[in-house]
């Protein structure tokens, strides 16, 4: 769904009043977290889509990829996973097979046990997981929280939303698949390990976390997910454009046409919040709205630990960058400079 039609309809929805929910759907996060002891808390997500690569294994490893992403995004980590199905009633079992097995590789590789699933009968394909895992109540990460003056870190290059449409078209080139694929099927796994490290070194010394905010980017796009961020925190946001990573091929794909729906939803639903304070391309602005699948981790961190988490990242050859930093809250929202 668009994020305009999602916003609409979940802001006429009444709220629950449960003490336990430490995370609902308030700030559109990335995941429920809900509190079962003063130790340990829940985190739920569920994810599923069409396939957006020919080949039914690698379509199961983006799928558990990116449904395990949500955890992740909230500091927890994954135990348990359903399998979501809609395959057709006359389909080739093998392709099935297939893709069950891709999902369960990256499962496995995120130790996260899959305990079982619901599949329907659907005449177009579709596949994901619901993911619980559990997280501390004091060490949940969450899309508010940023404060001005933070740095803003992202893990991974933009681009999969339209290489997956040129993947879909025929027309993209093996060099963009494979740099796509790589991307979609990386775990953030690593990535969250080492945010948890360095709030944990914090916490040993009695200081605060630098970690203040952090989320994933996914179907709403880099902007998409920047606005959640600021909205939620009360604050806004600048990047810069010239520090952003680009798969491969991103840029030609756009150039080409090569457009998902998705991006002119999120374009449409977002730009107005958005002002572009330097000489910017277009093909690079729309990018700015691509749809993301199995995206990176948006990080808002203290300026002065930065520097030290890039790098560490980085060392385990996840491609992080600064690509902004956190103002007041100003208009516009999203200042891209």
């Amino acid at each position: 769904m668009s994020p305009a039609a999602l916003d609409t309809v979940l802001g006429k929805l009444a709220r629950q009043q449960d003490p336990n929910v430490l995370v609902g759907f308030d700030h559109a996060d990335d995941a429920g977290v809900y509190q079962l002891t003063p130790e340990q808390a829940l985190v739920q997500t569920v994810d599923f889509f069409t396939p957006i690569v020919d080949d039914p294994y690698t379509f199961g490893q983006i799928a558990a990829t990116n449904a395990l992403s949500d955890v992740y995004a909230m500091g927890g980590r994954p135990l348990t996973s359903l399998a979501l199905v809609c395959f057709p009633e006359k389909g080739d079992l093998e392709i099935l097979e297939r893709i069950l097995a891709g999902g369960l590789s990256k499962m496995m590789e995120a130790g996260c046990t899959v305990i079982g699933g619901h599949s329907i009968r659907d005449d177009e394909t579709k596949f994901g997981y619901s993911v619980t895992g559990v997280v501390h109540p004091k060490k949940v990460l969450a899309n508010h929280g940023a404060r001005p003056g933070d740095a803003l870190i992202f893990t991974k290059a933009l681009g999969t939303g339209v290489i997956s449409t040129a993947i879909k078209k025929g027309v993209a080139e093996q060099e963009w698949i494979d740099a796509a694929v790589r991307s979609m099927t990386t775990l953030n796994k690593t990535a969250a390990e080492l945010i948890a490290r360095a709030n944990d070194q914090r916490r040993t010394t009695n200081d605060k976390s630098p970690i203040h905010a952090l989320t994933d980017i996914t179907g709403f796009g880099l902007i998409g997910h920047a606005r959640e961020m600021a909205l939620a925190s009360n604050v806004s946001l600048r990047l810069f454009s010239s520090n952003l990573a680009i798969l491969p091929g991103a840029l030609e794909c756009v150039r080409a046409g090569h457009i998902p729906g998705g991006l002119n939803a999120n374009r449409e639903f977002a730009e107005c919040l958005v002002s572009y304070e330097a000489e910017i391309a277009e093909d690079l602005k729309t990018l700015l709205f691509d749809p993301q699948t199995a995206g990176g981790l948006f990080i808002s961190i203290a300026p002065n630990d930065c520097e030290k988490l890039v790098l560490d990242l980085n060392e385990q050859g996840i491609p992080a960058l600064k690509i902004g930093d956190v103002a007041e809250a100003i208009k516009p929202l999203i200042r891209v400079m």
